[in-house]
């Protein structure tokens, strides 16, 4: 069976996201808050058997604590972060896979924005949980790790499947959209992609997924040529 994403807005700007797999089982991905994810488990008849999460950052770990107790489920996070991380049960890397409920997931590491943040990748629902390493026409900031480990961080998902979409950690599209459009005010498909973005949120959606194709065309970070560019782009975007 083909996994079926669930997309739940939490706190004011973040993303968690359930994985639907065999017999409503599903996966909890990044719960930074509690009250909307498990009110949408209850609303939609799902099962909870697992929390993962990409990093350490309160506001995609901050709900383990009581889903864990409430489901009785683990709680699966990068190994590099293991004493960062509330209720952690594993710690994995690229080196796991994980399986379970008829979902099989990828670990790719993706240092960065922290030291240990991964990413899950599911290939039969061709879908990339990004966490805060890749934003829509935008990427995570360097809070921990350096321009030269985000900029190959974004080299590996750059070799993902084109069709593959991208469920990251915030809605930032709009802003982020704006700043691209500073970078390349020539490039035709930035202009194309905020045009849709507009549409979604004056009607409240979210601008995710999206393609890891579209982000190809209209993200300047994936864009970016070398290590010493990427590093100046994102120093404009912390200002920008």
């Amino acid at each position: 069976m083909t996994p079926h994403i669930h997309i739940v807005p939490t706190l004011r700007d973040n993303y968690a996201y359930l994985i639907e797999g065999n017999d409503k089982e599903c996966l909890i991905v990044d719960p930074g808050e509690v009250m909307p994810v498990d009110a949408y488990i209850q609303q939609h008849g799902l099962k909870p058997v697992m929390i993962l999460n990409t990093h350490h950052h309160a506001d995609h770990v901050a709900g383990n604590a009581e889903l864990k107790a409430k489901y009785n489920i683990p709680v699966i996070g990068p190994k590099a972060e293991l004493k960062l991380i509330p209720q952690i049960t594993k710690g994995v890397d690229a080196s796991d896979t994980i399986e379970q409920s008829g979902i099989t997931l990828s670990i790719i590491e993706t240092p960065g924005h922290t030291n240990g943040h991964i990413v899950f990748y599911c290939k039969d629902a061709n879908a990339l949980f990004s966490g805060d390493t890749l934003f829509s026409m935008g990427c995570g900031r360097l809070l921990e790790g350096t321009a030269d480990d985000l900029y190959a961080s974004l080299q590996k998902l750059k070799t993902l499947p084109p069709q593959t979409q991208i469920y990251c950690g915030h809605e930032y599209t709009k802003s982020n959209g704006e700043f691209a459009l500073s970078v390349e005010p020539n490039n035709i498909d930035i202009p194309v992609r905020l045009r849709e973005v507009s549409k979604l949120r004056i009607n409240n959606q979210p601008t995710i997924p999206v393609s890891l194709e579209t982000e190809l065309k209209t993200n300047p970070f994936l864009r970016a040529d070398s290590t010493k560019n990427f590093a100046e782009l994102r120093l404009r975007k912390d200002t920008f």
